[in-house]
């Protein structure tokens, strides 16, 4: 593995360390968007409980999506107004998938 050292000046402390190309290559964390629902788990669309434009409350169930032969119930987290919805029935999606827009 290909290692390189690199300085970091901390608090005024100058440390020598290395970095893998795998740290430099990792995949930054990104303040989630409140206004898109995405998946958790991977699995299948068994229903979508509502369409675009339709006023919605916070609890209700907008999406059921079947993983390991359980029915998982995904519920809208806040009032909102659907504007997008990129899920269609029956199909497979993975875990992390961009499923709903919100207003």
């Amino acid at each position: 593995m290909s290692e390189e050292y690199k300085t970091l000046l901390i608090h005024g402390a100058v440390y020598k360390t290395q970095w893998t190309k795998k740290f430099e290559n990792r995949t930054f964390w990104k303040q989630p968007d409140e206004k898109e629902i995405h998946t958790h788990i991977p699995g299948t669309v068994i229903s979508i409980n509502t369409k675009v434009g339709a006023k919605v409350k916070a609890g209700e169930c907008i999406l059921i999506l079947e993983a390991m032969k359980m029915l998982n119930r995904v519920t809208m987290p806040f009032d909102g107004v659907i504007k997008e919805i990129l899920a269609v029935k029956g199909q497979k999606i993975p875990k992390g998938t961009l499923i709903f827009v919100i207003e």
